[in-house]
């Protein structure tokens, strides 16, 4: 009765999605991944960070109620202050902006640097990272209706750029003809990777999801509308 009296029980999938979000959030965070991105290979530290931007926020957003999501917002929109800030970094433009900056910033040669050397920074990397990357993912997954998504025309256009970033910094870090960063060219090897290698192997394993993800997405997003289109027509 409680469910149904705050806008119904979740669905099967959309509780299993939730709970795959939180199973990736601590695989990432935890475990032979954050051991060997945190002291060893610069590739699995890519791989942590596609986790936190790629896998996370989707499974989060579509696996949480939008009444869920409005019971959190409802309290910020009754603030000016909070609500013009919820306003302004669900909206397309300000939330591609935050996740290209953060994206962008952090894998900066200086900013990446200190996050290795001090721990709190590394915390806050991961945070902003991942609360950036939720930013991003809203305009196109928002099951809220007080700060919602945009329509199907609109994400095309907005998954059209969504992936931009990502290949920007993968393709600086793959191109690169030194090692950018140096906590990793004095890490123990624990493979046959020279440092320089294992850069180029985390350049691309960022590059290639950061086509694939956004163009997925992009497929799932058409055939949604297409299939909102013949509904209505019905």
């Amino acid at each position: 009765w409680a469910w149904q009296r705050r806008g119904g029980r979740p669905r099967p999938g959309q509780a299993a999605r939730f709970v795959g979000g939180l199973l990736a959030l601590l695989i990432a965070l935890n475990g032979p991944l954050h051991d060997l991105s945190d002291w060893y290979l610069f590739s699995a530290h890519m791989v942590q960070h596609l986790v936190l931007t790629l896998v996370v926020p989707p499974l989060l957003l579509t696996g949480t109620p939008g009444w869920m999501l409005d019971a959190l917002l409802r309290p910020l929109l009754a603030r000016r202050l909070t609500a013009a800030l919820v306003r302004v970094v669900t909206r397309p433009l300000p939330a591609f902006t935050l996740y290209a900056g953060a994206l962008i910033g952090w894998h900066l040669p200086s900013f990446y640097n200190l996050a290795l050397e001090i721990h709190a920074w590394h915390v806050v990397e991961h945070a902003v990272l991942l609360a950036a990357a939720v930013a991003g993912w809203w305009p196109i997954l928002s099951p809220s209706r007080l700060a919602p998504a945009l329509p199907y025309a609109a994400q095309l256009l907005y998954l059209f750029v969504f992936g931009i970033p990502m290949t920007v910094v993968a393709a600086m870090i793959t191109g690169a003809e030194h090692v950018l960063y140096p906590f990793y060219e004095a890490a123990p090897r624990v493979f046959d990777l020279t440092p320089l290698a294992d850069q180029r192997l985390g350049g691309v394993i960022m590059w290639v999801p950061s086509g694939l993800v956004p163009l997925t997405a992009f497929t799932a997003v058409f055939f949604r509308w297409a299939a909102a289109e013949a509904d209505e027509t019905a």
